[in-house]
C-alpha cells in the first residue's frame, strides 16, 4: 500500500467519500465527496492518481452525510451505466445515474441536434473522463424518513457465474435515519419507480437513532450501530417473502466503566458506568458458545441516569435482590429486582422455567418506569397491570416530554437492545441524603446491614465517610480521618473493621461496632500514609486482618492489623511498571493462609500474584508471615488498553462448587468488562 495523491476539496469540510471505476472499462475511476456545502463533487482520475474536479451535483438542501456507488449495470438499451445513491440532512435520497454517452469526439454533433424534451430539464451536467463523456441526471428523489438519513449503502454484489468473477447488482439500497427506522428501497417491478418494501427499527423517545447502517455480504441481514454504541441487527427469516426479525447481538458499556459487583451468590455481575446506565451480565445456560464456556449476555439494565455512575455496592444477607449506586450528584440511590427480573434470572441460571409462588406473592413490584424529565424510576405494580390504562391527553403527540409506559417482560432467551433499553428497568426504592459532593466510593459488609459511601472531597469535614443502616436507610455513622477523596472502601470478612484509603495518600482503619437497631459506633484505630502518591485501591484477606494498598506510586504494600489496635506493615512486592489501580485478594484454600491477589494497572495490564500467609501454630497474637510469588502476568491482548479501575474475584460457588475454576472479572476505562477464569491446578 502506498500514499498516491492528496486531493484539495476547498474551504468546506468533506465528510464522506465514495470510490468506482467509471463504466466503459476505460482504465479511470471516479471520486464522489460530499460534505458541508450540500453539494456532491465528482472528481476524475487514472489509477495512479491524478485526480481533477469534473462537476458538481445540486439538489440537496442540507450537509450530505453518506455516498455509495453501484456497479456498473447495463440498461434494456445497451447503455452501460453507473448510480450513486446520496443522503442528507434534509431527510432526502437521491439516486444519481451516469450513463455513458461515448465518445468525446462522435458525441458533439449528437448533443447538438438533440430537440428539447422534458428529460433535459434533469439531466444535470455531462462528466467527461478521458475520450469518454458521460450524462449524469436525477434518477429518483426518495422520501420516507423523518429524520436526518446518516447512512445509504448499496446491497452487495451476488455472485452469478460458477468461476466467481461475474456479479450481478442487486437493485436495493439500504438507508438508515435519525429516526431510529431502517428501511429497504427497491424499483417497482412494473413501474420502475423505487419504493420503500422494508422498514425495520421504531420511532422512539428513549434514545436517539441509528448513525449508520450495513448489509451483510449475502443480504439477508442488516446491522445498524445507535447513540450509545448499540447494535441493531434483523435478519430475514421469510422463505417465501420478506420476514425481517431481530436478532441477538453483543452489547455493553459506551463509555469508561466505573465500578463492578458480583450478586451475592455470583448469578450475575453488576457494572455502572460514566454512559449513565447500569447493566447487568449472566450466563445464559441455555444458550451454546463454542468452546463449552458459558455464554454471557446482558439481561437487565437496571438504572438509565442522567448523571455519570461512579460507583456500587450490591446489598448481600438474605431477602430481594438490592444495589445501592452513586453518581456525579450528592444523592445515592436504592434499587430492588421487580418481579419480572427474578423470573428472567431463573431462566437464566437454570433450564427449568417454574418461580416459587410465596416469593412471587411477596414481591408485588413487576418493573420500573422513567418520567420524561426526572432522574427517578418510578415502581409498575403488578395489580396496576390488569387494570385499563388511564388515557393521556397527549397520546399521540411524538414529543420528547411524553414518554412510551414501560412493559416489564420476562424473557426466556436472552434480550435484545430494544428490549434492555427501556423494559428492564429497577424501581428505586429510597434516596440516601448527606454527601455534600458527587459520591466517588461505596461498599457494603458482608451482612447486609451497612453500607459506607465517600464523595469527593477538598476538606475534612467534606471528606466523611457516611455509614447507612439497610432496611431503614438512616445516617448512623459519619467517619472523619482524611482531607481528600477517599477513593475506596471495604469491611473485614468478619465486618468489624472498616479500611478506608484516600487522595491524601492516607489509609484508615475503623472499628464498627454494633450495638442495637439503628445503633452503631466506631473508633479510629489507625491511621498512617502509607505511600508516597494517591492510594487508589484496598483489598481484604476474605479470612483475616490483613489487607493490601496499591497506589500510584507503582508499589503494592501488604499489612496487618496487630491486636486490634495498631496496623504493621509486612511486605512490599516489588514495584510494577505502572501505576496501581485496582486490588482484589481471594483466599484460596480451606486453611484460608494462601490466596491470589489481582494487581490491575494503569496500563490496562493485570497480573495475579499468590500469596502465602503463616500462622503461629500456639495460636498466638503475632503477626502472621507472609510470602509473595508472581502466579501469572495475563497477556496484553487479553486485558484492557487503558487503566483498570476495578476487580472482583467471585467469591461465591456459583460454579457448582469446583474451587478450582474461579472467575475474575475487571473493568477498565477502555469501556469494557472483562470476565476470566482462573483454573488452579
Amino acid at each position: 500500500m502506498s500514499f498516491l495523491e492528496s486531493v484539495f476539496v476547498g474551504s468546506k469540510t468533506m465528510v464522506t467519500v465514495s470510490l468506482s471505476e467509471v463504466p466503459g472499462n476505460t482504465g479511470h475511476v471516479v471520486l464522489a465527496a460530499g460534505g458541508l456545502d450540500n453539494k456532491v463533487h465528482l472528481y476524475c482520475g487514472e489509477r495512479t492518481g491524478k485526480f481533477v474536479h469534473a462537476c458538481e451535483l445540486r439538489g440537496h438542501t442540507d450537509w450530505i452525510r453518506s455516498l455509495d456507488f453501484s456497479l456498473p449495470t447495463c440498461t434494456n438499451d445497451g447503455t452501460t451505466s453507473l448510480l450513486l445513491v446520496s443522503s442528507s440532512q434534509d431527510r432526502g435520497i437521491r439516486i444519481w445515474k451516469m450513463a455513458l454517452r461515448g465518445s468525446q469526439s462522435n458525441s458533439k454533433d449528437k448533443f447538438r441536434e438533440e430537440k428539447i424534451s422534458l428529460a433535459s430539464y434533469i439531466e444535470g451536467p455531462v462528466l467527461v473522463s478521458g475520450s469518454f463523456s458521460y450524462q449524469i441526471s436525477l434518477e429518483s428523489l426518495l422520501i420516507g424518513h423523518e429524520d436526518w438519513v446518516y447512512s445509504v449503502e448499496w446491497q452487495p454484489p451476488s455472485v452469478t457465474s460458477a468461476s466467481g468473477f461475474a456479479y450481478c447488482q442487486p437493485q436495493s439500497i439500504l438507508s438508515a435515519s435519525m429516526d431510529k427506522t431502517m428501511m429497504i428501497w427497491q424499483p417497482e417491478r412494473t413501474t420502475g419507480i423505487w419504493i420503500n418494501v422494508v422498514t425495520v427499527g421504531e420511532l422512539s423517545h428513549c434514545a436517539l437513532g441509528f448513525y449508520g447502517g450495513h448489509w451483510s455480504p449475502n443480504g439477508d441481514s442488516i446491522l445498524a450501530h445507535s447513540y450509545g454504541g448499540s447494535f441493531h441487527l434483523w435478519k430475514n427469516v421469510g422463505s417465501e417473502y420478506d420476514n425481517w426479525q431481530p436478532q441477538k447481538v453483543p452489547s455493553g458499556h459506551y463509555a469508561s466503566v466505573t465500578d463492578i459487583a458480583w450478586a451475592r451468590s455470583g448469578e450475575y455481575l453488576l457494572s455502572v458506568s460514566a454512559d449513565q446506565t447500569t447493566r447487568i451480565f449472566a450466563p445464559w445456560q441455555n444458550e451454546a458458545s463454542p468452546g463449552g464456556c458459558d455464554s454471557w449476555h446482558e439481561i437487565a439494565r437496571p438504572q438509565v441516569h442522567g448523571h455519570d455512575i461512579n460507583c456500587v455496592t450490591i446489598i448481600h444477607g438474605k431477602g430481594n435482590h438490592r444495589f445501592v449506586s452513586g453518581a456525579d450528584e450528592k444523592v445515592a440511590r436504592v434499587f430492588e429486582a421487580p418481579l419480572s427480573f427474578l423470573k428472567t434470572l431463573n431462566h437464566a441460571i437454570s433450564q427449568k422455567s417454574s418461580f416459587p409462588e410465596d416469593f412471587q406473592a411477596d414481591v408485588q413490584i413487576l418493573g420500573a418506569n422513567m418520567s420524561a424529565l426526572g432522574l427517578s424510576q418510578k415502581p409498575i405494580y403488578v395489580h396496576s397491570t390488569h387494570g385499563t390504562p388511564e388515557t393521556n391527553v397527549n397520546d399521540g403527540l411524538d414529543t420528547f416530554e411524553t414518554l412510551p409506559d414501560a412493559v416489564p417482560v420476562v424473557f426466556t432467551e436472552p434480550p435484545i437492545e430494544e428490549k434492555l433499553a427501556w423494559h428492564t428497568l429497577w424501581p428505586e426504592s429510597h434516596k440516601l441524603y448527606g454527601h455534600g459532593n458527587e459520591l466517588f466510593s461505596m461498599c457494603c459488609d458482608h451482612g447486609g446491614k451497612l453500607v459506607a459511601s465517600s464523595c469527593k472531597a477538598q476538606s475534612t469535614k467534606v471528606a466523611e465517610i457516611w455509614l447507612w443502616q439497610v432496611g431503614s436507610w438512616k445516617a448512623v455513622g459519619r467517619l472523619q480521618s482524611h482531607s481528600l477523596t477517599v477513593t475506596q472502601v471495604e469491611f473485614s470478612h468478619d465486618d468489624n473493621l472498616l479500611l478506608s484509603v484516600s487522595r491524601d495518600r492516607q489509609f484508615s482503619v475503623f472499628a464498627i461496632e454494633r450495638k442495637g437497631v439503628d445503633e452503631v459506633s466506631h473508633q479510629l484505630i489507625a491511621r498512617q500514609e502509607a505511600h508516597k502518591r494517591i492510594i487508589w485501591a484496598c483489598s481484604w484477606n476474605p479470612f483475616g486482618h490483613e489487607f493490601a494498598t496499591g497506589s500510584r506510586d507503582k508499589n503494592v504494600k501488604i499489612w496487618a492489623v496487630d491486636k486490634g489496635s495498631s496496623v504493621k506493615q509486612l511486605m512490599t512486592l516489588p514495584p510494577f511498571s505502572s501505576s496501581v489501580t485496582a486490588l482484589s485478594w481471594f483466599a484460596l484454600d480451606d486453611q484460608r493462609n494462601n490466596g491470589f491477589l489481582a494487581v490491575g494497572m494503569e496500563s490496562g495490564l493485570i497480573e495475579l500474584w499468590s500469596l502465602s500467609l503463616t500462622r503461629p501454630e500456639d495460636g498466638s497474637t503475632t503477626l502472621p508471615g507472609v510470602t509473595a510469588a508472581l502466579f501469572t502476568r495475563l497477556e496484553p491482548f487479553m486485558c484492557h488498553v487503558s487503566s483498570v479501575q476495578r476487580l472482583a474475584w467471585r467469591t461465591s460457588q456459583a460454579s457448582g462448587g469446583d474451587c478450582k475454576r474461579i472467575l475474575l472479572a475487571s473493568c477498565g476505562a477502555d469501556h469494557c468488562v472483562r470476565i476470566f477464569e482462573v483454573n488452579v491446578a
